[in-house]
């Protein structure tokens, strides 16, 4: 079976997606910016309410731009647009967004300042920033227990992993502000992110995200072991709801 990246990430984060929702409050009109929009599961979200205004999902993947495209057309969404870029350097309209949005999609900017500064450029005066950022990665099981069990062969996210680059509080508000934005602000949120309803399918998963395919054709003792213990570990976090791993975020909040 052929991992589907797309719709792993959208189930992995369906509980943050919720209280990410709750506090972007797109308005009818709102012209939406979604920075590292994957798939589009939040541009798609923006757009069934900005009815009267549009959104625009920028995204570095040309892989997930197709499946974000498609799914859009099969919603029937007209006010929906996809573009390929770096946030960092893509030409935006000038001071047009009232309203910019990214669910885990700003971690990864080679310089932030610059990227951030960019991103302001297009939003109106008074427009808001709404961004979703993991906490540092001792905070989030998933990271941590992931590492630890694929270590000896390698392959997890590292300690230095972009991923975490936005966790602290003071860093990013000194990012934020040297890029011209006000009113920061951090909420915490504490949920699970889902690996699959199965140790089975969170398996597949895992194997799918950060492993090489060459290492799994014919698995040297090590590789088969390193594999025997990640099933054990899901195995340790399966409950009722699926697999689950505890995970700590920021929603950050900002006005330009």
């Amino acid at each position: 079976m052929t991992f589907d990246r797309a719709a792993f990430y959208d189930a992995e984060l369906r509980r943050h997606q919720e209280h990410f929702h709750a506090v972007v409050n797109v308005g009818a009109t709102d012209r939406v910016l979604d920075i590292g929009c994957g798939a589009g599961q939040t541009t798609r979200e923006a757009a069934r309410i900005a009815v009267k205004g549009g959104v625009v999902g920028v995204d570095v993947s040309a892989e997930m731009l197709e499946i974000a495209r498609q799914r859009s057309a099969r919603a029937g969404l007209r006010n929906i647009t996809f573009e390929l870029g770096d946030a960092q350097a893509h030409t935006f309209p000038a001071a047009h967004f009232d309203l910019c949005i990214s669910r885990f999609g700003t971690m990864f900017f080679a310089d932030p300042v610059a990227a951030f500064t960019n991103v302001g450029r297009a939003m109106r005066p008074g427009a808001r920033l709404v961004q979703m950022v993991w906490q540092e990665r001792e905070r989030n099981e998933w990271a941590v227990a992931i590492q630890n069990a694929l270590a000896p062969i390698g392959g997890a996210p590292a300690h230095g992993s972009p991923a975490f680059s936005l966790a602290d509080r003071t860093v990013t508000t000194r990012i934020l502000t040297a890029s011209g934005f006000t009113s920061i602000a951090f909420a915490d949120v504490h949920a699970p992110v889902f690996y699959g309803p199965s140790v089975d399918a969170a398996h597949e998963a895992v194997v799918g995200l950060f492993l090489a395919k060459d290492r799994l054709v014919d698995p040297d003792p090590a590789t088969r072991e390193t594999l025997q213990r990640m099933r054990a570990l899901l195995d340790a976090h399966l409950t009722a709801d699926g697999v689950l791993f505890d995970s700590r975020a920021w929603i950050v909040t900002a006005q330009k």
